[in-house]
């Protein structure tokens, strides 16, 4: 089959390399669509277990004094300490459970007697290096003892080891961040921005920072809280047991009149990805409605286009196609081997149309992952890893075979139809 059809290929050339390249610019723009939406929600080191994680990024909530309907009005925003202590970690359920600075912060980094420059710091807690799984390349994170002692620790990557003190170890050095001194813990290879929750350059103790007093009311404050459901466990039972606290908790706030509005939350890593707002519930229907318009247009209109190359290629071997019926080849053999042989065609646009979008996305970064509403010392960054998963793949397979469908099913039908005796003569189906 494949020998077959190479040389159908050959035979047709200008038609071959129109429909190939269709395939291909048809299957490279649904990959790039593809891309931009799996590095976020797919797994990728540091945030390797994203099918685990739950997310409660922001705190809505009302008080009594301010209103009788809760609904009508509301603060919203990151959950301050008093929250992330009392509400969060009594947690037993879940795997593990951590609290960090909802962004980064671009602070002063250097050492005496040098000229400083600016990086990007996170405050977190010590559970934080067990949701995220960073790759240590020397020393370890700071322990839960440093935590609650408030000891000047810090985890830094690789470029800020580089440029704070070469090429030496860096591992017990001291730094300054903002004019405090820290000591190095420990050093892991560097995080893109795209993998938002792990992100920074810095990471510190949030007990040896300014933002545990930075809240701006009982409630709000500057940290979010991701969960990390154990390996194997369920999701539900999480959620279970943290109706049960927040129950809890929701009566002692109640007291002095506070109320949370948890709006579905705690989201998994898809839904908290398509949540634009922190005093609104994401609509993931209406997501899934607009992903499913977009990659319908984006096959239609080629397929289309395709339908008609394959019909014209098709139609100079409509004696070819009554032969083998003449010698008894049924309307269903003919029918799948046309679509086999079109789905390989298909097939190699869309292996050409995948290498494209990789490329895309390497030599376009800034344009295709740009962050709004973020800053950040560090620029975009992709690699292989984040962009190409068996599910990628998977669905470019889905994809051409889609494309093959609507492009060859029609023509296909015709073909299988052929009139023996006409077609022998070199005519079109059913004449």
């Amino acid at each position: 089959m494949l020998k077959e059809s190479i040389y159908n290929l050959r035979r047709q050339p200008v038609i071959s390399i129109v429909t190939i390249a269709g395939t291909a610019l048809s299957i490279f723009l649904i990959m790039v669509v593809v891309m931009m939406q799996q590095v976020r929600t797919a797994p990728y080191a540091p945030e390797s277990n994203r099918d685990r994680f739950l997310h409660y990024p922001y705190i809505s909530f009302s008080n009594s004094q301010w209103t009788d309907n809760p609904e009508e009005s509301n603060s919203n925003g990151p959950m301050s300490w008093f929250v992330v202590k009392n509400l969060f970690y009594p947690l037993e359920t879940p795997e593990a459970v951590t609290a960090y600075t909802i962004s980064t912060d671009v602070y002063s980094i250097g050492v005496k007697g040098e000229k400083p420059f600016a990086g990007d710091v996170r405050d977190t807690d010590a559970a934080y290096f067990k949701v995220f799984d960073f790759k240590f390349v020397d020393g370890k994170p700071f322990s839960q003892e440093d935590f609650d002692a408030s000891l000047p620790r810090a985890v830094i990557d690789t470029n800020v080891a580089a440029r704070l003190f070469g090429k030496q170890s860096a591992v017990g050095r001291r730094f300054e961040i903002n004019g405090g001194e820290y000591t190095v813990c420990g050093v892991v290879e560097p995080v893109s921005t795209l993998a938002s929750h792990a992100y920074s350059q810095i990471w510190i103790p949030a007990t040896t920072g300014h933002m545990i007093e930075a809240d701006w009311s009982t409630l709000g404050g500057m940290f979010t809280v991701t969960i990390l459901t154990r390996e194997g466990g369920s999701e539900q039972e999480v959620r279970d047991e943290f109706k049960r606290r927040s129950d809890e908790f929701g009566k002692t706030i109640a007291e002095n009149g506070w109320v949370i509005l948890h709006r579905g939350r705690p989201y998994t890593q898809e839904v908290n990805e398509l949540s634009s707002s922190s005093n609104n519930e994401p609509d993931i229907e209406g997501a899934h409605r607009r992903n499913l318009i977009i990659y319908a247009i984006l096959l239609l209109v080629p397929a289309i286009n395709l339908s008609s190359m394959t019909h014209s290629r098709l139609r100079r071997r409509v004696s070819e196609i009554a032969v083998r019926r003449a010698f008894g080849a049924t309307r269903s053999v003919i029918f799948l081997d046309i679509l086999t042989e079109n789905f390989l065609v298909t097939l190699i646009g869309g292996i050409i149309g995948i290498l494209m979008s990789v490329v895309a996305a390497f030599l376009f970064v800034d344009v295709l992952f740009s962050q709004s509403y973020v800053y950040y010392v560090s620029s975009v960054s992709v690699d292989v890893s984040m962009l190409l998963h068996w599910s990628t793949f998977g669905w470019a397979l889905l994809f051409c075979f889609f494309l093959n469908m609507l492009s060859a099913g029609i023509p296909a039908m015709q073909m299988a139809r052929i009139g023996l005796v006409n077609s022998l003569r070199g005519k079109d189906a059913g004449k």
